[in-house]
């Protein structure tokens, strides 16, 4: 069954007043009482339209992966666009839930959404695909570019990506990895979604002729990871010649541990770097979301385990200039919520995610659409009439049957880019100009089996 068949019901015309992210308090005591604060939606002035509700979940306060800043920018998107007068006339209303890293508190999100008169659910992470996509379905709610943290945002028909996922970007960092490295460790979280990582991983590895990774397996919410360093670093060697190609001006590349846990990276390479501080050095890696600019700072900087680590992304670097509008909107409308942090993927996510949904309510609006539906959006998404653009942080995206890129068990992929990043100095900047199309290198890892 395919998604633009199902009907979804009218948004939320009924639904209970909830406590929203783009509620608009009065400034001033006005005598009429012909207006004011707390009006129900349409009951506005004539000419005004009906509000568009929306929800973005993450996990906030768990042991594992925490995403707080990806409803904490939704939120600040939507006081932006309502400061212009909202979408074309809508007024944006975020919804937010806390995921917390559990499959029940996942589905319980989804339902709230479809309770709550949410016509999609957007930019937002989770782990639980399965958990969160039924609720979903069954009223036909798109999920419009979440995270790509698992496989159902690539799998189901109600799901657009703005990224290629955790797929694009294991299969970047191999392909990075194979340039600088000829023997790699993969630390990855003991979990289902990690037991992914090594064939991914590896599909870029012999993309690059060199031989598969050492799987090593760590808990997720670790805080010792003394016993996986110790297993790398038996495993790839210490050679004294490894320090990558990028980094010390064309020395032979050697060995390298690259290191995916999410949040609890930051206690690997606490342990990484006691253990090999009386060692030859190996090299390190990992992907952005892994790792960041804050946690190379809180690290050392230019004198922390983390100086010259390969690192592979979706987007630019948080540096380019194309992300300034962001900024602006994160600097005017934030209030100063620190968790918002402007270099992290998942707030980068979220704001692409709402440039897509955007657009395509100013598609509606152009075609004359007034109701703003779940059904609206979806069919808008499938037929795909106008690429919509980024403002260059991804590559123009549509989700026609035809846009789709040919990588078994990801069929949703429609951007197969990555960046590969450094960190210099201390810092995190692009290890090369432009994006690295790694399409080519998931296919070949589905018709080989392990790539």
């Amino acid at each position: 069954m395919t998604g633009r068949r199902r009907s979804s019901p009218r948004p939320f015309s009924h639904a209970p007043a909830v406590a929203i992210a783009s509620a608009v308090a009065c400034t001033a005591v006005i005598a009429s009482l012909l207006s004011g604060c707390g009006s129900l939606p349409g009951s506005g002035d004539p000419g005004e339209k009906e509000p568009v509700t929306v929800m973005t979940w993450a996990p906030e306060g768990t042991k594992a992966t925490n995403m707080p800043g990806m409803p904490a920018m939704a939120q600040a998107y939507a006081r932006w666009v309502n400061s212009r007068g909202g979408i074309r006339g809508h007024r944006l209303r975020v919804l937010t839930c806390n995921e917390r890293n559990d499959t029940v508190a996942a589905a319980q999100c989804a339902q709230r959404a479809v309770d709550r008169g949410a016509v999609a659910v957007v930019g937002s992470y989770s782990q639980f695909g399965r958990s969160f996509m039924s609720p979903l379905e069954v009223k036909g709610v798109p999920f419009i570019g979440g995270y790509g943290a698992s496989d159902e945002e690539f799998e189901s028909p109600l799901s657009y990506p703005v990224n290629g996922g955790q797929a694009s970007l294991l299969a970047g960092n191999g392909r990075q990895l194979a340039g600088n490295c000829t023997r790699v460790a993969l630390v990855r979280p003991d979990t289902i979604s990690g037991d992914q990582m090594p064939s991914l991983l590896n599909s870029g590895l012999h993309n690059g002729h060199r031989r598969s990774a050492e799987d090593i397996k760590a808990p997720e919410d670790g805080t010792d990871y003394t016993p996986q360093v110790t297993a790398a670093l038996d495993r790839v060697g210490a050679d004294p010649a490894v320090h990558g190609t990028a980094a010390n001006g064309g020395k032979a590349p050697g060995s390298c541990v690259t290191a995916m846990l999410g949040d609890h990276t930051d206690a690997f390479f606490d342990s990484f770097r006691r253990l090999q501080e009386d060692s030859p050095r190996v090299h390190v890696a990992s992907v952005l979301g892994s790792v960041s600019q804050s946690l190379v700072n809180r690290t050392g900087g230019r004198s922390g385990p983390l100086e010259g680590a390969y690192l592979t992304g979706w987007y630019p670097v948080a540096s380019d200039p194309r992300w300034q509008p962001m900024r602006k909107v994160i600097n005017d409308f934030a209030f100063g919520d620190n968790r918002i942090d402007p270099a992290d993927q998942g707030v980068q996510t979220t704001w692409i995610a709402y440039t897509v949904l955007r657009a395509l309510i100013e598609q509606l609006d152009d075609a004359g659409v007034e109701e703003i539906t779940p059904h609206a959006l979806q069919t808008t998404l499938d037929d795909g009439e106008r690429a919509i653009g980024t403002g260059g942080l991804t590559p123009k995206l549509r989700w026609r049957e035809t846009d789709m890129l040919a990588v078994q068990n990801f069929p949703r992929i429609v951007n197969g880019m990555v960046t590969y990043q450094v960190v210099r100095d201390g810092e995190l900047v692009a290890a090369q100009d432009g994006f690295v199309n790694v399409t080519r290198t998931l296919e070949r890892r589905d018709t080989d089996g392990e790539g």
